[in-house]
């Protein structure tokens, strides 16, 4: 690992204040030194350009996470004026109205329910199901891929899990732009420093994809069929169904969390194999699907996708010594957790033969990633068809990580196929 800490890094042990700035372009291409040193003294800090605490270390990411004193709403329990919030900006009304629905944002019963009624009809059965469109589409995507350099993180990573998810959905696959433009233009809501500019065309972006899965959800209750979105409405529990801002902001999640995070772990796991493997090891992905489920779950933990997540403080508590007044937010950093020596020998080697890798790169707890189990079905179709097609693929060109610290992946990954 790089020894090389970002400029703006300076870290105040005694006091536990952390400044960093999480667009220092050295600290965008390598966060783990900084990481490191963080972990090295303490897991919790208060990082002041975010203003809030943070936590680093494995063990503490993973209880926090499972420890229902944290959540992601807040304001079932108490009132904006109580907390001292504004009124919600009307900019971003339509976006809010997705979250307001959405299982990612909402905590017991009403949690409970959205899950129960989404693990019906999204269960490991089904997912599994999907593998044969999942090779088939791989080959079709590698069929075309060129004889010079090209990008495969547009070519490959990025058309898998959006063009899956169209199929899901029983859409067509033209539809795979139009959904790939709303997911990114909304997922830049969760972006550090979002202008007013980003959060008027993210809400734009929920206005129009909202627009178009009601008139789907129309057809689908006149005319069902055996897809995720016919089986979502049919799902009952108890007499409970979804409604339909529920099934709007359940499809929309399904594209924005799984395809997101999907396209840069794919990425992310490729580069690793081209610059931290020899061509046996890739080989070994090709020959044995042991080897290419540990080698996702290394991937996974060696360069996650999503290295923040936060949790409000449901409750006035104290945690690592630190008093945290209800309402209060908390961020667990998923991208430090997984390099901490303490649950990982010798945590910044990759090593794709590695026996249980601790990572928190799903989640944990009750808000554990609901399409974690598509997810690495398609990172492990994804790989081993890509280095059973092409053995001798190689970089053409060092690849850069994107602008975007919380979302970890690469700009492009220029590659030939050898």
């Amino acid at each position: 690992m790089s020894a090389l800490l970002p400029h703006s890094f300076a870290l105040d042990v005694a006091a536990r204040r952390l400044s960093l700035d999480p667009r220092d372009p050295t600290f965008l291409q390598d966060p783990y030194p900084a990481y490191a040193a963080i972990q090295a003294v303490a897991s919790m800090v208060y990082w002041e350009q975010l203003g809030q605490w943070c936590v680093f270390r494995y063990e503490d990411v993973d209880q926090l996470l499972r420890d229902r004193r944290f959540g992601r709403e807040i304001l079932h329990l108490t009132t904006r004026d109580a907390l001292g919030w504004p009124d919600p900006p009307a900019h971003t009304r339509d976006f809010d109205a997705v979250d307001a629905h959405s299982l990612l944002e909402r905590e017991p019963p009403t949690h409970t329910r959205l899950r129960s009624l989404i693990n019906r009809a999204f269960g490991p059965r089904r997912v599994a199901q999907l593998r044969p469109a999942i090779e088939a589409l791989a080959h079709a995507l590698i069929d075309d891929f060129p004889s010079t350099p090209f990008d495969l993180i547009e070519a490959y990573a990025t058309p898998i899990p959006v063009r899956i998810i169209a199929r899901l959905l029983g859409v067509s696959e033209a539809m795979a732009p139009a959904l790939l433009a709303w997911s990114h233009r909304m997922v830049a809501m969760y972006g550090v420093g979002r202008t007013q500019a980003v959060e008027e065309d993210a809400n734009a972006a929920a206005a129009e994809f909202s627009a178009w899965l009601r008139d789907l959800v129309a057809e689908r209750r006149h005319a069902p069929g055996d897809d995720l979105l016919s089986l979502l409405i049919a799902a009952e529990d108890g007499g409970a169904r979804l409604s339909e801002p529920e099934l709007v902001s359940t499809a929309i999640l399904l594209l924005n969390a799984g395809h997101e995070a999907t396209v840069h772990a794919l990425g992310n796991a490729v580069h690793a194999a081209l610059t931290q493997c020899d061509a046996a090891e890739r080989m070994d992905l090709v020959r044995d699907e042991g080897q290419v489920a540990r080698f996702v779950e290394e991937a996974l933990r060696y360069r996650p996708p999503l290295h923040l997540f936060k949790r409000y403080v449901l409750e006035p508590l104290s945690w690592d010594g630190v008093d945290l007044p209800q309402g209060a937010q908390i961020a667990v950093l998923l991208g430090a957790a997984g390099r901490d020596p303490r649950v990982n020998v010798d945590p910044h080697r990759f090593d794709p033969t590695r026996l249980r890798p601790a990572h928190v790169s799903f989640g944990a707890g009750i808000h554990y990633c609901v399409g974690a189990p598509l997810a690495r079905l398609e990172l492990q179709v994804a790989l081993q068809t890509l280095f059973q097609r092409c053995p001798t693929l190689a970089l053409a060109d060092v690849p850069r990580v994107q602008d975007s610290w919380h979302f970890h992946g690469l700009e492009r990954l220029l590659v030939t196929r050898g």
